[in-house]
């Protein structure tokens, strides 16, 4: 079968991750593709290209059917684990955007183009059915930190990160249009545990593990600022090699899903592919480390572009059937 013929749902299309993968997924030219959401949205209608397609209600039965060949899932944790089982008893490929099946030993974490690898490793394409697509903040820094790590091995990573309201979904949308940005506080809206939030420790776990470095030191303070689209992150790299500044520019130069930048913001970011890298330079506290800064549209290849381009390695690879 042609891999634009795959029988596609989106689940959760009537989001702001699952809107975007409609638009992806049109502008790649795939041909049969559904949309699903609650009961709540269920009869409404979304847009595909230039035509509205009629949302379904993602129940049980239908996930089960064996309809869809490849699910895309951009709804919340619970949603998740409730629905995906469904989806693999019925054949389809899962590709999830939430933190179900992130951590779990055995199912990829994949960021295409940093570690596309390990689908196969972990059995993609000979049983296994669920790819985890990681947090948006841990997708952007691992398309930088990748090929430094490559080029002269990683030690420790230290970031401070910017990150935008749609980050929260709809919700934090709605919250920024209620809200002047002017008058909107930063925000720090995860679980706390007394020491950091979870967006950090999931920040620290999910980069670890996309990058196959189980012992790397990673500090992180994550804030959510007023800003619609885009995720900004200040990031300080230890290497083990040295590096300068311009040998990195060099790597980062090359690096898949990545543009250099002099000075990017998130409104440069806002409806980009790739990854923006700027200020690449001498970390100034020891004279031999890098520092640089890194931005991202959070829900074009912070969710659903990398969800795409996870189906397209799989392709490529001969992983999906």
């Amino acid at each position: 079968m042609n891999d634009k013929e795959l029988r596609i749902a989106v689940v959760g299309a009537t989001g702001a991750v699952g809107t975007v993968a409609l638009e992806l997924l049109y502008e790649r030219g795939y041909t049969n593709v559904r949309a699903l959401a609650s009961a709540r949205s269920a009869g409404s209608s979304v847009a595909y290209g230039d035509t509205q397609v009629t949302v379904e209600e993602a129940t049980p039965g239908l996930l089960s059917s064996g309809a869809f060949d490849l699910c895309f899932f951009s709804v919340g944790t619970g949603t998740s684990n409730e629905l995906v089982p469904h989806a693999v008893a019925g054949g389809s490929l899962v590709i999830d955007k939430s933190d179900a099946y992130r951590l779990i030993d055995g199912i990829p974490l994949v960021v295409a183009g940093v570690n596309d690898e390990s689908m196969a490793a972990n059995g993609i394409g000979n049983g296994a059915q669920i790819v985890a697509n990681p947090n948006c903040s841990a997708m952007q820094l691992t398309c930088a930190l990748k090929p430094l790590h490559d080029a002269a091995g990683l030690t420790a990573v230290r970031l401070a990160t910017y990150q935008s309201m749609s980050g929260k979904g709809d919700i934090g949308i709605e919250e920024l249009q209620a809200t002047p940005a002017a008058e909107a506080d930063l925000g720090m809206d995860w679980d706390f545990d007394g020491d950091e939030f979870s967006e950090e420790a999931k920040l620290r776990a999910e980069t670890q593990k996309i990058l196959g470095l189980p012992e790397l030191k990673i500090s992180a303070t994550c804030v959510r600022v007023p800003v619609l689209v885009g995720h900004a992150q200040a990031v300080w790299v230890e290497t083990s090699n040295p590096i300068t500044p311009q040998e990195a520019l060099g790597v980062l130069s090359e690096a898949p899903n990545v543009t250099l930048a002099e000075r990017p913001t998130p409104g440069d970011a806002a409806g980009g592919d790739d990854v923006l890298v700027g200020r690449v330079r001498s970390d100034q506290a020891d004279g031999k480390n890098l520092a640089l800064w890194v931005v991202n549209d959070n829900l074009r290849k912070g969710a659903s572009l990398n969800a795409v381009q996870i189906a397209e390695s799989l392709a490529e690879r001969g992983l999906l059937a």
